[in-house]
Order: structure tokens, then C-alpha cells, then sequence
């Protein structure tokens, strides 16, 4: 079975640019997690600089590496102390022979789920002390709390190779979209481009894994963009994943990305 390359470049999808009808009429609103900022925020200043129908209405970035050189956490660390080598030849596998896509190389979801944990290891063992503590104790609701949590996040999955090694390098190492020299075949990505689509960029206070004013930096590669239609917001007490999931995002951040979208309708 042939198996085709999933990479970074490929996220930026060539047929998001070949549409034959306006998208913007019906409302496109792009909502980004994470390390996948860089590529929707890559696709709309290409679609601007073409001055293409269907450019997003808006943009919402949350808690994604746009600059990781800013206020460098421990996996920024990890990404730029070692080289691209280094991360293929010791994170990268191949699915085994019984499973959907075999042979395929890939940065398994085991070692991903591995890195997170141990960032946070004493808080991931109390956790797991109090679950099995409100289960002794008859405490069902607190209990499914917990275990609803680790349900969703243990639920990691596979990353092609291709994809993950360029994300390392270009995003993490080579800081390319922040420097200017990031490239979709072979057309530079130009921020400045962006012109109509509003820029919502949402950080986490306590977040370890993208620190705050790494994905606010969007804002300053977007310079054509008169300031009203720019918007930051920073949660407080939360961490990467309560930036997505969980009471404060249900509470604080949702309203906030729907009214953003409501407003640029």
C-alpha cells in the first residue's frame, strides 16, 4: 500500500486557494489550537496577498507558537538543543505490520503523552491518588471529573513523520513565519498581506508549553491591520490544555471566540 507524505506544507492546503465559489458568504471563521497556528495563519495571508473570495472573516489563534524565541519554555528548549537529526533518529517509528498504515514512520502518541506527563509528573500522580480517593469515598461526580479529563487527555494520537519533523524545524528551530521566511511552494508568506480578516490571539497564563507572548505575536507580523480589528486576551490560571477544554474555556474563552466571530459576521 502506498502511503502519500503528510508535512507542513501540504496543511497549507493547495485546494483552499482553488475554490470556485465565496465560502466568506456563509461565514469562515478559522479556529486554530496550538501547533497548527502557523499554518492557518500561513493560508490566510496567501489567500490576502491574492485578494481571494474566500478569505476567512476572521482569525482565532489559541495558545500556538507563531514565536517560540519568546520567553523560551522547556520544550522550546528541548526543540532548539538538539538537531533535526537527532529528532528523527530517536523519536521517529514505524506503525507495526498489524495495524492501519503499517510501515508508516511516524512520531508515535505514546512518546508525545510521555513528554507532557513528565513536564507535570507530581501534579499527573496526585491526580490520579485523588481520583482513586473520591472513588473510595463515594464521591462519583468529583471522580468522573477526573476521569473524564484523563479520557480526553490521554486520547493522543500518531503524527506522520513528515509532519512533526518539519514542525520542529521550521516552527520551533528556524522560527521561519516569525523571521519572514517561511514558503508555500516556493511563494513566500507575508503577513503584512492580511488586511480584512480580524486577529483573535488567546494565551494562557500558567501555560508550559507555549509561554505568553509567543502566539500574541501574530499581531506584529500583521502590520496592515488597522488595531480595531486586532484582539488579545490572556486567561488567567490556566495552563496550555485549560486554554481548549475544560470549565475556564466553557465560562471565559468560548463567549469570547463566539462573540468574536458574531461581530465579524
Amino acid at each position: 500500500m502506498k502511503l502519500e507524505p503528510f508535512a507542513m506544507e501540504r496543511m497549507q492546503s493547495t485546494y483552499e486557494n482553488q475554490v470556485a465559489f465565496n465560502l466568506s458568504e456563509s461565514g469562515v471563521h478559522p479556529l486554530t489550537l496550538g501547533e497548527l497556528v502557523d499554518d492557518d495563519a500561513s493560508r490566510a495571508a496567501l489567500m490576502a496577498e491574492d485578494d481571494h473570495p474566500c478569505q476567512p472573516l476572521s482569525l482565532t489563534l489559541m495558545a500556538g507558537p507563531i514565536d517560540t524565541r519568546i520567553n523560551p519554555t522547556k520544550v522550546n528548549e528541548l526543540a532548539t538543543g538538539q538537531s533535526i537529526d537527532w529528532f528523527e533518529r530517536n523519536l521517529i517509528s514505524r506503525v507495526p505490520l498489524r495495524y492501519p498504515g503499517a510501515t508508516r514512520r511516524v512520531y508515535p502518541g505514546f512518546l508525545q503523552l510521555t513528554a507532557f506527563m513528565s513536564m507535570n509528573a507530581e501534579r499527573h500522580i496526585k491526580a490520579q491518588v485523588d481520583l482513586y480517593k473520591a472513588m473510595a469515598n463515594g464521591e462519583h461526580e468529583q471522580a468522573a471529573i477526573i476521569k473524564a479529563f484523563y479520557d480526553e487527555y490521554f486520547a493522543v494520537l500518531d503524527m506522520t513523520a513528515e509532519f512533526y519533523l518539519e514542525t520542529v524545524q521550521w516552527v520551533f528551530q528556524d522560527h521561519l513565519l516569525a523571521k519572514g521566511e517561511l514558503a508555500w511552494h516556493g511563494r513566500r508568506v507575508d503577513p503584512k498581506a492580511i488586511r480584512r480578516t480580524a486577529l483573535f490571539t488567546i494565551e494562557g497564563e500558567r501555560d508550559d508549553i507555549c509561554a505568553i507572548g509567543q502566539t500574541v505575536a501574530a499581531h506584529d507580523l500583521c502590520t496592515s491591520l488597522r488595531p480595531y480589528r486586532k484582539k488579545h486576551y490572556m486567561q488567567a490560571g490556566v495552563g496550555h490544555y485549560g486554554v481548549f477544554s475544560g470549565r475556564r474555556w466553557a465560562s471565559q474563552i468560548y463567549p469570547l471566540v463566539r462573540n468574536t466571530i458574531l461581530a465579524n459576521e
